[in-house]
């Protein structure tokens, strides 16, 4: 799964998570793209990463409900757009943690 700070404090580890789907939102992605993203970059289980999505999904209904119709007009990013944005996150969640 993550690194060993996700066994000494749960809860954060869940908020980071979210908050990475959050920049994935920002970035059109969807929950398959942010699963794998979040995944690849930043060693999370996809299974946390749907879950906690799922979750969000949940709470927040008719934004998702938007999202998703939104998201059925847009193109799709490039595999070479994702993976830059992802590591520019993953380098900019990083140095907020310092």
């Amino acid at each position: 799964m993550g690194d060993s700070s996700s066994s000494s404090c749960p809860a954060s580890y869940i908020h980071m998570v979210q908050h990475l789907i959050e920049k994935c939102l920002i970035f059109h992605m969807t929950k398959e793209e942010c699963m794998e993203a979040l995944s690849k970059h930043a060693n999370i289980n996809p299974i946390i990463t749907s879950t906690v999505w799922k979750e969000l999904e949940k709470e927040n209904k008719e934004f998702f409900e938007a999202y998703m119709k939104s998201k059925a007009k847009d193109d799709r990013m490039s595999q070479e757009e994702t993976n830059q944005i992802i590591q520019k996150m993953i380098s900019e969640s990083d140095s907020s943690k310092r």
